[in-house]
């Protein structure tokens, strides 16, 4: 097993990363408190994983809360579900959450527990690449709007994240790739080393090779609890981690949320934000052209959807959360392994860059 903290001082907590942490019950039950944990997980995982987790934790007799699956149902309307599910079940402080699921289960449920009788504690059990990779960790909690993605939510540490490989056999191919996305993210803003390892086994890690999938799993925590570590609200290093997201918020809150996954708006935002850098002579055709090869090698799109005009992304872009004075900011790669936060894209830029 593979094991790593995020260093927050007291917030501080441990990343588990192995096999059939799901039946870890000395581990998980450490964790939790004398009163009885909720379990929330969504339609899709609950036939795979929810009985294992019960029985794991059975002499805590625990509660269960299943919800829909989908983008489209992180909500305040269903934020206030779970509210009310713990308010009639007399859930008191000392009731700990567990997200068993991918982001919309782990951001759900983090905000839920930031917000219930004024903070509770919660556990990230991951099922999804994507939320292994990135969601899980950090802190970051929240809800969907109409208007914009992530908008409304908290910063809230969880007391460990449980990253059990074994979930991921039965995760859906577009979902593996979907986690790919962030993956190469974290190559592109951090450690070229990952991202050439990411060229060179391709084919391994599509195929989840055992012992190399959790490594590179390990690698992006590592580079994210390090991030987090040293900002963790945001201020300024951590909005690194948001390369691609500005147009791939954009993309996800203009074709409805659900239409796309997540992590195949990063993608196509990240060309995006590499084709920006080459306008600028940051980055060179040569490199561009191995982001883009890279992703069509894990079955991710390179191209924003054919429908959204230059305003469309304008409108959607301009109630990003990286925004300040009004100017909307932008993460772009300088070289692999390097990224850099700016706020001096012209509309005219935007335009040349949509129309390409």
């Amino acid at each position: 097993m593979l094991e790593l903290n995020v260093e927050l001082g007291e917030r501080s907590y441990p990343i588990f990363i192995g096999d059939n942490l799901l039946r870890d019950s000395e581990r998980l039950g450490s964790f939790l408190g004398q009163n009885r944990p909720v379990i929330v997980t969504n339609e899709t995982i609950a036939p795979l994983y929810l009985d294992i987790l019960i029985n794991t934790l059975h002499e805590h007799q625990p509660l269960v809360f299943v919800m829909p699956d989908g983008e489209q149902f992180k909500t305040l309307q269903w934020f206030e579900r779970l509210n009310a599910f713990l308010l009639e079940h007399n859930c008191g402080r000392d009731t700990c959450l567990l997200a068993l699921g991918g982001g919309v289960i782990g951001d759900l449920t983090g905000f839920v527990a930031a917000c219930y009788q004024r903070g509770i504690d919660f556990i990230q059990i991951p099922t999804t690449l994507l939320s292994q990779v990135d969601s899980s960790v950090g802190g970051k909690t929240a809800v969907n709007h109409p208007l914009g993605k992530n908008m409304i939510g908290a910063f809230y540490q969880p007391q460990a994240v449980f990253i059990d490989n074994r979930v991921l056999n039965t995760l859906p191919s577009k979902e593996f790739a979907a986690g790919m996305a962030e993956v190469v993210k974290y190559g592109l803003i951090y450690d070229a080393d990952l991202f050439a390892q990411l060229e060179q086994h391709s084919d391994e890690i599509k195929a989840q090779h055992p012992q190399l999938l959790p490594q590179v799993i390990h690698r992006c925590c590592e580079i994210k609890a390090q991030i987090v570590a040293q900002d963790e609200k945001e201020a300024g290093l951590r909005a690194l981690l948001n390369l691609g997201h500005t147009f791939g918020h954009a993309i996800e809150a203009h074709m409805g949320y659900g239409q796309w996954l997540h992590g195949e708006a990063v993608a196509a935002g990240m060309v995006l934000a590499a084709k920006l850098a080459v306008m600028r002579g940051w980055l060179s055709e040569q490199e561009l052209t191995r982001i883009v090869t890279l992703l069509v090698n894990y079955d991710l799109p390179t191209s924003a959807p054919e429908q959204m005009s230059c305003q469309d992304f304008i409108a959607h872009m301009r109630k990003d959360k990286k925004n300040k004075a009004g100017r909307i900011r932008f993460i772009l790669p300088t070289a692999f392994g390097r990224c850099e936060l700016i706020d001096d894209v012209s509309e005219a830029e935007l335009d040349t860059l949509l129309s390409r």
